[in-house]
């Protein structure tokens, strides 16, 4: 792709889109499900069931924000765009998460009062990518983050910036960046002036018109610059400019706000103007980063003088049948080649193509275009520097030339710009990578390095030492101390952002996952996520993949062949012994309209044959010999699409039953949902019950009954947060409602436990469920898990773990083995403990490896399910019954989890040696006894069960 392509994101969305959509949920509706989920919590059968954060961390997350004490630089918040928001006091060595009280970890912007200790936080990332999670308004905290005050703004979804007024910190300004799928009212400028009791609106564009980014002058809080931006994301297009994104100021505080990007003001206008970034040095010098969508003049002066030049895609597009049967076999094999055509087709067969009247010249052209060809092929301004010298009255653009290879074709995904406090003529502009510029943005020079992520979100400029960067991106964090010649990683939280994973039958088992703009990583399950791997050199989790890392299937007869990829199914299968990949993408054939491939495009292993593999464009592709080749087997299996710059009308999930060969289904991101019982030789539509355009976000063929299925859908992309489950026992013919009692937010999976065909596994936008009558009622999981995107649920079945891949806190695993056990029969006993496995003795148990370093101690597990909430007393029992130690506690109603140390009482320790004359036990090390070689009872009321030390 030349750079000077880029994207035009111009088109208006029609009323026909926006009249068709549908209904948006209600910040009502959203402040109930938050009520019902916390009411759930404190109930839930599974509230204790302890959930381990397991990584991986290096790779980390989307940054959006970043605030540093200004007398401690050492201390800062770093806040995730759906990660939460975390907190370091020692240079970002370690961190602390201080958002997981709260009920989302989608952030958009955070703003502290250092003097009052006071954090302010923005909900609902302020970009407007396909992952950027609506927030719930303001929250407020005063006692870093154990609890948090909503403070209204309910329905404003995405929040572009806090301001603080630094001489009085209850005096605050939010730019609020408003829904990104649909129109609303509560977005532009509010202010508070008590605190964020009350909130006034002082700026208010229009309903598709929010508040991106807002700035005031470092000397004086009553002038400030905002910029408005129009922009508004659908399945299948994002409109990112108009004419109303513009830049007002205001001289009162934010009071009243004046438009002053006007006609004669130098800065552009119209349609074409996109987002905007704002960095104010003083009263009167003011730059604007611009991502413009005008389109650039034709340059026809530089193609006229040059050398005879190769064959492109355009000149296709209005050749003549004569005119292309004229060009030399040379020249056109030389574009066949260049361009990645099959081998198949070679000049000397597709002019025969041609004769035949099979193929028309054009279809070369459009051979090359895929859905997602907009995106590229618009000849855009991009990013652009401006600055005023007058306080915004005049502007002037810094620079003569172009800023190619910043912006590309997602400008809207980027627009923050900084000076320097120090030198005014210093400025920092953030893209792809990140520049900086000496002289007022005449010029730039790149400060991206080989260990910094190339996305660039968030920037802090230290105010008293030049240099001192702080830089949050896709990658995480990065630091410098000499203005971005070098930077440090500090990549300890764990907050990637997963679209799907995967595990795999080794011992131990490996997890998978593919991760928003980082790739596919693999590690083993109990991986230690700690800094030790510094020691060796060698990360626990290892990155197999670039790009927007997606799906992920393992061959279950060799664990080192991998089929992945990127982003608009770009594939691969891959070799992991070896080390060879090789690209698998099917390719639709001369003549036929391209293949429109999701975002997230689904592939699946048939679970009959390894070698056989399923991938969803628009059609349903197999191949029988692991993607060497490849064969439609259905026709467009969605309502066709939809003209725009997104991909749209693709399949996104595919499932084929365990009980029959080629009986599959199918679902699409504009609510089609199909099946076929004949491997594609028939297929039948099987959602005309469903809400209609709803992204089909799972299908899962049943274990456990073959004619079994359940689908989820979810209303994200038309702010429809509301869930959609379904099952059905005759292969989709009829459909029964399963969502139950699961509070209100989108559903992105379903998963069917392997043991215990009652239990059901589900992940929303907000968090994981768990059924254990088929959906008729959920419990919701909370014991170590914030309230974040769940995106994808596996099940280990040897391990007996439960593994969620959630988009902003990396993955989780739980025991579900005492779960699986759950019946009629459990619940009806007042107490239930489950199997403990045996403990291997170790004359570690108490000791130490020196006396600097902590006594070894063993831990134990001890699981019980109990039908009532009380207290409870556990008894550690010998053989013959005597009691050795015993544990009080209150049990809740469900599971219940108590550690045990393997510790006898001093009274438990001599009837032991009394019952047993053979046994000695000495002190430990601790001055503890513990539990030597044998079988013991571990009691709770009646019920019994054994501990065996070896």
């Amino acid at each position: 792709m030349s750079n000077t392509k880029f994207l035009s994101i111009v088109f208006f969305v029609s009323s026909i889109f926006v009249s068709a959509q549908q209904p948006s949920t209600s910040a009502e509706t959203v402040k109930q499900a938050l009520e019902q989920k916390q009411k759930m919590t404190q109930a839930s059968l599974v509230k204790n069931v302890p959930f381990e954060n397991i990584g991986p961390t290096i790779m980390s997350g989307r940054v959006v924000d970043v605030d540093v004490n200004p007398e401690r630089p050492s201390e800062f918040y770093v806040g995730y765009a759906s990660g939460g928001v975390w907190h370091t006091t020692n240079n970002g060595t370690t961190f602390t998460p201080i958002l997981d009280n709260a009920a989302t970890q989608n952030v958009g912007d955070i703003a502290v009062d250092w003097k009052n200790r006071t954090i302010w936080v923005g909900t609902g990332e302020n970009n407007s990518s396909r992952s950027s999670y609506a927030g719930i308004g303001i929250l407020k905290s005063s006692d870093n983050g154990k609890t948090w005050d909503h403070l209204g703004l309910d329905d404003s979804h995405h929040i572009g910036r806090i301001l603080i007024n630094p001489n009085n910190p209850d005096e605050v300004i939010i730019g609020v960046t408003g829904h990104l799928y649909s129109p609303n009212e509560e977005r532009g400028i509010y202010k508070t002036t008590d605190g964020g009791q009350t909130w006034n609106k002082t700026l208010f564009v229009d309903s598709m018109s929010g508040i991106i980014d807002v700035q005031h002058a470092p000397d004086n809080f009553d002038v400030l610059f905002a910029a408005s931006w129009t922009r508004d994301r659908k399945a299948w297009n994002f409109t990112g400019s108009g004419n109303n994104s513009a830049i007002y100021k205001s001289t009162d505080g934010g009071d009243t706000w004046e438009k002053i990007s006007t006609k004669n003001s130098g800065f552009p206008t119209g349609e074409g103007v996109g987002r905007i970034g704002l960095a104010v040095f003083d009263e009167n010098t003011v730059y604007a980063l611009h991502d413009s969508q005008f389109h650039r003049e034709d340059d026809d002066a530089s193609t006229s003088s040059a050398p005879e030049r190769g064959l492109t895609k355009e000149d296709f597009k209005t050749m003549s049948t004569k005119d292309f049967l004229a060009l030399e076999d040379k020249k056109l094999n030389a574009f066949l080649k260049t361009n990645g055509f099959q081998e198949k087709y070679r000049a000397e067969n597709v002019k025969q193509m041609v004769r035949s009247g099979n193929v028309k010249p054009i279809d070369l052209a459009k051979y090359l275009e895929d859905a997602n060809a907009m995106l590229f092929d618009t000849p855009v301004i991009g990013a652009e520097v401006y600055k005023s010298t007058d306080g915004g009255k005049s502007w002037k653009k810094t620079h003569e030339d172009y800023i190619d290879g910043l912006y590309y074709s997602y400008g809207y995904y980027f627009g923050e710009i900084r000076v320097d406090p120090q030198d005014k003529d210093g400025i920092y502009i953030m893209g792809v990578p990140i520049l900086k510029s000496k002289d007022a943005g005449k010029s730039f020079t790149s400060i991206g390095r080989e260990n910094v992520h190339a996305d660039h979100q968030a920037l802090w400029v230290n105010p008293k030492i030049q240099g001192h960067l702080i830089n949050g991106n896709d990658g995480g964090l990065n630091m410098s101390y000499d203005d971005g010649e070098s930077w440090i990683k500090l990549n300890s939280p764990s907050v990637g952002q997963f679209y799907a994973i995967n595990v795999d039958n080794e011992q131990p088992y490996n997890v998978y996952g593919g991760l928003q703009d980082n790739g596919v990583w693999v590690g083993a399950h109990n991986a230690r996520e700690d800094k030790s791997w510094h020691q060796r050199g060698q990360y626990p989790w290892e990155g197999i993949m670039g790009g927007d890392g997606m799906q992920i299937q393992i061959d279950n007869r060799n664990s080192d062949i991998v089929y992945t990829g990127y982003q608009f199914g770009n594939y691969f299968r891959i070799n992991r012994e070896t080390g060879e990949r090789k690209y698998i993408q099917p390719k639709h054939t001369l003549g036929e309209n391209p293949y429109r491939f999701n975002w997230q495009t689904p592939i699946l292993l048939s679970p009959h044959n390894q070698d056989i593999l399923y991938l969803g464009g628009n059609k349903l592709m197999r191949s029988m010999n692991q993607g060497n080749d490849w064969e439609a087997i259905s026709d467009d299996l969605t309502n066709g699409g939809k003209k725009g710059n997104v991909a749209y009308g693709t399949l996104t999930t595919i499932s084929e039953s365990p009980f029959q060969f080629g009986l599959i289904y199918a679902g699409s991101d504009d609510g089609v949902l199909s099946v076929t019982k004949n491997a594609g030789g028939s297929w039948t539509k099987i959602s005309n019950s469903f809400p209609k355009d709803l992204w089909v976000s799972r299908v899962v063929a049943s274990q456990h009954k073959k004619e079994r299925v359940y689908a989820t859908l979810n209303g994200y992309r038309w702010d429809d947060f509301k869930v959609y489950a379904y099952m059905s026992d005759d292969y989709g013919q009829t459909w029964k409602d399963i969502s139950g009692n699961i509070p209100a937010s989108p559903v992105n999976v379903i998963k069917e436990d392997p043991k215990n065909e009652n239990m059901l596994y589900l992940g929303t936008d907000n968090g994981a469920y768990v059924s254990f009558n088929m959906g008729q009622s959920w419990e919701v999981f909370s014991e170590g898990l914030p309230n974040v995107a769940v995106h994808d649920i596996v099940v280990q079945p040897e391990a007996k773990d439960l593994l969620l891949g959630t988009h902003g806190r990396s993955i989780y695993k739980a025991d579900i083995s005492g779960l699986q056990q759950l019946d009629s029969d459990m619940q009806s006993k007042a107490i239930t403990i489950f199997d403990l496995s045996p403990v291997r003795s170790s004359r570690r148990w108490g000791s130490s490896f020196s006396q600097w370093s902590d006594a070894y101690e063993p831990e134990k597990t001890i699981q019980f399910y109990s039908n009532a909430s009380g207290k409870k007393t556990i008894k550690i029992l010998s053989e013959k019954g005597t009691e050795l130690n015993s544990m009080t506690f209150d049990a809740d109603k469900g599971f219940n989890y108590v550690d045990y140390n393997l510790e006898l009482t001093e009274k438990g320790k001599k009837a032991l040696m009394k019952e047993n004359t053979s046994v000695d036990i000495s002190k430990a090390g601790n001055g503890k006894y513990y539990l030597p070689k044998g079988v013991y009872a571990v009691q709770i009321d009646n019920a019994k069960t054994k501990l065996e030390i070896k």
